[in-house]
């Protein structure tokens, strides 16, 4: 299939749109209660009522209602709708309350933060509060972090300290991803759309019956984007922004009788394309707005962009069922590579000559192409967990887990004026083995009154190296650091039933991640180690259901203490990243789930959160940028600037989510619909350091799908649109030698025909 298309406004596009429409507009159509299970894409049950949403956010299957835990869940249908533009997992940003993300690296590398808490350190080696588990697997390298979003039953979104059941670095929460899993039942679908800037979609799966003891399930996703921005300097016209990504997931269930099962999953992942396209200069001084005559589709950049990765992993998952107890083993393997190369500097030298006379100024003092590679990454993971009948008065679970972690990193720098020369070289490599035992208790006082507690002991070791062979001052090292840490984590939720609908709870719970080591030393002579952070977290929320099922609302209010947070200082005018602890951080918030049911044919969700966040550290000091800035911190005697009172980079104080659905059943089998969707966030600041250019105003973007399905929900053609007012915003910057910005994507606007077996 070839994916080339005209840039901007494609008349292919029109002509699909006007298609589809026509389509639209000359079919009858309706819906019938009793097909619920064969909905549309993003579209509620018929029977005008919430169904039951169950989650493993405890590791065993509960409804959301029961668990008393901060959490949101993000549906397949939304996913869809969220999607449909070629959206990664950065989708989820803002999407659900206190979740922001971002990157400075393109499709593969996300940076999550919940209620406030993340890290903005771009190294291959960065851990991150915000722990991702995909399958129950956890993805601990930032690389396995971004794998597509395709083919899954639902996303859970645990705010808070999980520190009992998932252990180290998660002190700010954890995102379950949970794939859709084989049956007895031939099912499937397939689903594709063609939008502007030939952004291509095509995802399927079929699954079903293999004997009468296996079933499998096989899904495949392939994403593609024409490049769009063009490179002034070389001439060249829709050099960049471009991407293939490819996906696919194996799985085979085995089940013989209801006292075994086991469930293989094998699964991979191919990108080709650009790394993140950094925009030289294109903030203007004083302020956070970008420069007059600045324009979204076009660069000048003398240095090369690159991007290529491959990941894959398998795991398998093991039940037995004994009685009333229950035993489970998970074990995991996943394994990665890629390289990445960019022009960092986002611009070009002033020896050079555009082939195109820039719109604005995008010279750079100096220049700065370099690449990350990891030529290895290696994760074995094991779990083994026993628990009793959850029916049971009293529920329990102990388990064990190990995780086994070996990594390499080559960081190269280029001489961009000399035909791309290398001149900087250097290879980290780390082992990091972890291991730790833990149990959780569940115990039902009376009928109106539970208690849930739980503990873990965590022991962690890394062994890391770092050596630069070739640099602007010569080879360093080799230079190593062993930090190794153990502790205890745990929590304690009290949950009070106020009447048959609604619950209050109040829990308290701790966490921590782990040492880290930052050891980009192309411009440094020394690596960073961070102490362990720890987090006490105190929350009490209250869950609700309407006595008809309309209705659903959920909120909470926290408050945290983090001692020694990891941060990362990123650049500035030394251009080093380095690792800083922060002695204490204070957060505080609100956050609420609300879904309902205005009409049987109008169903709408909301979300929002307030997040305060405060570093108190009178004397911890970074440096401010070197690229020309107006810091507007505190400067000490060395003249870095006084980050005590500071809110934590990317931390919206505000995020707000509303998503709509509007149905007119028409005909015997199908209706029309209209389906929007409006995420908001609050200002935040790029770097730890306060100025007036390193950060992005508020944003709010909005989705729109409007579309018609017929046979029961079976087959589906719909519209969609993606940013739809084509809002312009700086999402991320670089400050070492100018005033550098990434920017969020264009609208999109495109066609989706989608078929279910």
């Amino acid at each position: 299939m070839s994916f080339a298309s005209p840039r901007r406004t494609p008349r292919r596009l029109v002509i699909a749109l006007s298609i589809a429409s026509a389509l639209a507009a000359g079919t009858a159509i309706a819906q019938d209660a009793s097909q619920q299970e064969t909905q549309p894409s993003d579209a509620p049950s018929r029977t005008a009522t919430l169904q039951t949403i169950n989650v493993t956010a405890e590791k065993r299957t509960e409804d959301l209602q029961k668990v008393p835990i901060s959490m949101t869940v993000v549906t397949a249908e939304k996913l869809e709708a969220f999607g449909q533009a070629g959206d990664g997992v950065l989708q989820l940003a803002s999407r659900a309350p206190s979740v922001y993300a971002e990157t400075s690296y393109g499709r593969e590398f996300p940076r999550f933060y919940i209620r406030g808490l993340g890290n903005s350190d771009f190294d291959l080696n960065a851990s991150q509060p915000v722990s991702m588990v995909y399958d129950d697997i956890v993805q601990e390298n930032p690389i396995l972090k971004g794998f597509p979003l395709f083919d899954l039953e639902q996303v859970e979104v645990l705010r808070g300290p999980q520190g009992t059941l998932f252990g180290r670095n998660s002190p700010a929460g954890v995102i379950k991803f949970e794939s859709r899993k084989p049956t007895q039942e031939t099912e499937g679908y397939a689903r594709v759309s063609y939008g502007s800037y030939g952004t291509a979609n095509a995802e399927a799966a079929i699954g079903g019956k293999l004997s009468s003891s296996w079933s499998g399930r096989v899904s495949a996703l392939a994403q593609h984007r024409d490049g769009w921005i063009d490179n002034d300097y070389t001439g060249k016209k829709d050099d960049l922004g471009g991407y293939n990504d490819r996906a696919v997931r194996l799985q085979a269930l085995y089940k013989a009788s209801d006292d075994f099962d086991a469930l293989i999953n094998v699964h991979g992942r191919w990108l080709d394309g650009s790394a993140m396209v950094n925009r030289a200069n294109a903030i203007t001084l004083g302020g956070d707005q970008f420069v007059p005559g600045f324009d979204r589709d076009s660069v000048s950049q003398d240095g090369r962009n690159k991007q290529h990765l491959f990941t894959w992993g398998s795991n398998l998952h093991l039940n037995w069922h004994f009685g009333d107890l229950n035993f489970a083993s998970i074990t995991g393997l996943e394994r990665a590579t890629t390289y990445s190369l960019g022009d960092v500097d986002g611009g070009y030298d002033a020896s050079g000559t555009p082939a195109k006379p820039s719109v604005t100024n995008r010279v750079t003092p100096f220049y700065s192409e370099t690449a990350d590679a990891l030529p290895k990454d290696r994760q074995i993971t094991q779990e083994f967990r026993l628990s009793n009948d959850s029916a049971e008065r009293l529920k329990w679970q102990v388990g064990t887990y190990y995780f086994d972690e070996d990594i390499a990193i080559t960081n190269f720098s280029y001489d961009t004026l000399n035909n791309h020369a290398l001149n900087g070289w250097v290879d980290q490599s780390q082992r990091t083995k972890a291991w730790a035992v833990f149990g959780s208790a569940d115990y039902n006082f009376t009928d109106d009154f539970d208690v849930r507690a739980g503990a873990r002991w965590s022991h962690d070791k890394r062994d890391f190296k770092a050596e630069r062979f070739l640099g602007f001052t010569g080879p360093v090292g080799p230079l190593t650091s062993q930090p190794t840490d153990a502790r205890w984590s745990g929590d304690l939720t009290g949950t009070w039933q106020l009447s048959k609908n609604s619950n209050v709870y109040a829990r308290i719970a701790n966490g921590f991640r782990a040492p880290s080591v930052q050891g980009r030393i192309n411009f440094a002579n020394s690596i960073s180690t961070a102490k362990p952070e720890t987090i006490t977290s105190y929350e009490i929320g209250y869950k609700s259901t309407s006595d008809d099922n309309k209705l659903r609302f959920n909120a909470d209010v926290y408050k945290y203490n983090m001692h020694n947070q990891q941060l990362t200082a990123v650049g500035g005018a030394t251009n080093v990243t380095q690792l800083i602890n922060a002695k204490k951080t204070e957060g505080y918030g609100a956050e609420f789930d609300l879904e309902a049911y205005l009409t049987p044919n109008f169903y709408m969700t909301a979300g929002g959160s307030y997040n305060h966040t405060e570093l108190k550290d009178r004397n911890l000091a970074v440096a401010p940028c070197g690229g020309g800035c107006t810091v507007i911190d505190p400067l000490n005697a060395s003249g870095n600037a006084l980050i005590d009172g500071n809110v934590l980079p990317n931390a919206p104080k505000w995020i707000g989510t509303w998503t709509a659905r509007y149905g007119i059943p028409y005909g015997e089998s199908g209706e029309f619909f209209v389906y929007t969707d409006w995420n908001y966030r609050s200002e935040v600041n790029f770097f730890l350091y306060d100025s007036e250019e390193f950060r992005s105003k508020p944003f709010l973007e909005g989705g729109i799908r409007i579309g018609y399905n017929w046979d029961f929900g079976k087959r589906e053609v719909a519209l969609y649109g993606r940013n739809i007012t084509n809002k312009k915003v700086i999402t991320g910057g670089i400050d070492f030698n100018n005033r550098t910005a990434f920017v969020n994507d264009p609208r999109i606007i495109g066609v989706e025909f989608r078929a279910e077996l």
